[in-house]
């Protein structure tokens, strides 16, 4: 196998063959490759900005998202809060009244809930069917893939990247980008999946954030600190910490694996035509009802082992 390692430029090795894209039926089977050096792993695969536009605007099942239905998030505390992993996310990191640019804005929830918190919000969404949300809901939102001339270089006090560079084709030069938004003194905030958890490890090929070929990238802790590095950034924390629901959701991904070209009814169940089965959904919502999947979840984060990255990083200045 000759792929470089995208984080450091090392030799990759391969580490699992086969991956397809088990929730939405993109037809095609993915390798996934190991850098030798810095642990980082990607997908051994060519895409361009083209072929992501056409990813996430023909398979992702924003297409069916209807604007009336659209929900910002609101403020999450408590212990409830802390058992679900509510602060699992990049944007519970912006405090209220900053300039504030999340990349990879999906729908626009956490730039509706940045604004009812006084802030300036703006968002970048490749997926053009947030077109219609962002307009709807007069929320400042650019369409298309990031690109730094989009903004004026040093404007913002908070860029959040909510899983997001995993997507990236060059999550170097994108994180490079992104840190090129911020004010001196300013912070990046980003979450990704950590495929050393122990999700990976306990479901192998069937582990939810795999997400191929969508996840380009799975980063490592030392690949990120090295990433950080290139795009002159500063890891002020890094941690695990994970939302409980992913794991519920990773109970019903098994019960609803499609062979390849085919859509999961859980993830995707228009295009699917299934139905999700009654058992297992009834089984999924007793073992989240029980507090099992916060508890598990909250185990694997206190020892470092949880599904979900979350890092900050800061800009000197």
């Amino acid at each position: 196998m000759d792929l470089r390692c995208a984080a450091c430029g090392g030799a990759c090795r391969p580490r699992l063959a086969g991956l397809y894209d088990d929730r939405y039926g993109l037809p095609g089977r993915f390798d996934l490759a190991e850098c030798r050096g810095c642990g980082h792993r990607q997908l051994d695969a060519a895409f361009s900005d083209a072929d992501l536009r056409r990813l996430y605007g023909e398979y992702y099942p924003r297409r069916a998202f209807a604007p009336a239905d659209f929900t910002p998030h609101r403020e999450a505390g408590g212990l409830r809060a802390w058992l679900d992993g509510a602060r699992s996310s990049a944007y519970r990191w912006v405090p209220p009244k900053v300039r504030v640019l999340d990349i990879g804005s999906g729908i626009g929830q956490a730039l509706a809930y940045h604004r009812a918190r006084g802030c300036d919000a703006w968002g970048v969404e490749a997926d053009e069917n947030a077109r219609q949300i962002a307009e709807r809901h007069g929320l400042n939102v650019r369409i298309g893939t990031f690109d730094p001339a989009m903004f004026e270089a040093g404007s913002f006090d908070y860029v959040t990247l909510d899983q997001v560079i995993e997507h990236a084709i060059d999550p170097v030069g994108f994180l490079r980008g992104a840190a090129s938004m911020l004010r001196a003194g300013g912070h990046a905030v980003l979450s990704t999946p950590n495929s050393r958890g122990v999700g990976a490890a306990l479901f192998g090929k069937r582990w939810i954030n795999w997400h191929a070929p969508y996840h380009l990238h799975q980063f490592s802790r030392a690949s990120l600190h090295r990433m950080a590095r290139e795009a002159g950034l500063e890891i002020a924390s890094l941690r695990t910490l994970t939302n409980s629901s992913w794991l519920q959701y990773q109970w019903l991904h098994l019960a609803t694996v499609q062979p390849p070209g085919q859509a999961s009814a859980f993830w995707d169940p228009a295009r699917s035509g299934r139905s999700l089965p009654r058992s297992a959904q009834r089984a999924a919502v007793l073992v989240h009802d029980l507090w099992l999947d916060h508890l598990a979840t909250r185990a694997a984060d206190a020892i470092g082992i949880g599904d979900n990255f979350l890092c900050t990083l800061r800009k000197p200045g």
